[in-house]
């Protein structure tokens, strides 16, 4: 079976961008999309109520039971965006699912068959970076499929470089693609993501990585300038080193690597302002208990300014 790109749609301004987002991504990819729109069951509470009369409740729960849409306009969201994506990506093959249950578990479960799962999320009005709410850290914590979320009014004018005028166009080259990347722990999977994903946008990879002292040499580092300068060269040699075979592999991408002290989250930041995609990975961790991001992914997830993909490896 081929895998799509899905996206999760309920309507919102945050799921319309991420589902156009997932539409130029299946395009890139050359595989169909898919757009998901999940309902919750009538909770039980409700079932009960008075108001709600016993017609309406046998109407809803053997709708659920098929999983059928509740109501005739249930359907309107996903139907209406499909519509609109066709319009403006004429050859993409647009499918539409109707799933009942909790989103985050549903989606988690839907991202088993595709190529990569799409969420929306919402802006942080006057700061950049996103609002992730508790469905997609759920989501991004159980699912073992690569997880992208964009930001509310993510336009794909945003991902490209500037026009000479220095307006934003779609029309120009794509920003680069940036990789947060642990050479203590490296792995092919999410490398191979970050690699692949400049070569379907035609750009360069920028590794980013971070480093810190052992604790027994932190309180006398900001006095040991020599040691300091030492370990930076020898984090950067070994980044250098670990990447050789993959510039082999993908000799037409452009790999820029850099090495700063401290936690790589704040630079991927900083760096996600330039960046057409932000690439992080997560350990994938079957306790259904909690939501399992890791820190370095949860801060990029919150503050990053280009879409931001999740990549679970073991």
């Amino acid at each position: 079976m081929n895998r799509t790109v899905t996206v999760g749609l309920d309507g919102s301004r945050e799921s319309r961008a991420a589902a156009e987002w997932a539409a130029r991504e299946a395009q890139l990819l050359g595989l169909p999309l898919k757009l998901v729109h999940v309902r919750e069951p009538v909770p039980a509470l409700m079932a009960q109520a008075p108001l709600l009369g016993a017609e309406t409740r046998q109407d809803w729960t053997e709708r659920s039971e098929m999983g059928a849409p509740p109501a005739e306009g249930w359907g309107r969201v996903p139907r209406e965006a499909a519509e609109g994506i066709r319009a403006c990506h004429p050859g993409l093959e647009v499918l539409t699912e109707h799933l009942s249950g909790r989103p985050a578990e549903v989606l988690a479960k839907a991202a088993k068959d595709a190529e990569l799962l799409v969420l929306g999320s919402r802006g942080l009005s006057g700061v950049g970076g996103f609002l992730v709410g508790s469905v997609g850290l759920s989501v991004v914590a159980h699912a073992e499929r690569p997880v992208v979320l964009v930001r509310a009014g993510e336009q794909a004018a945003d991902e490209h470089e500037a026009d000479p005028a220095g307006i934003p166009s779609a029309a120009t080259a794509f920003r680069p693609v940036v990789l947060g990347l642990d050479i203590d722990s490296p792995d092919e999977e999410l490398i191979e993501f970050a690699l692949a994903a400049a070569t379907r946008r035609s750009t360069s990879l920028r590794v980013v990585h971070g480093w810190n002292v052992p604790p027994y040499y932190a309180y006398g580092l900001s006095a040991d300038l020599e040691l300091h300068g030492s370990m930076a060269q020898a984090a950067t040699s070994a980044l250098t080193e670990l990447l050789r075979p993959w510039r082999n592999k993908f000799p037409d991408v452009e790999v820029t690597t850099e090495s700063h002290y401290g936690t790589p989250a704040g630079h991927l930041v900083d760096v996600s302002r330039e960046a057409s995609l932000v690439v992080v990975g997560k350990r994938i961790r079957r306790n259904p208990i909690g939501a399992h991001v890791g820190p370095v992914a949860h801060a990029v997830l919150h503050h990053s300014t280009a879409p931001v993909a999740v990549v679970p490896h073991h």
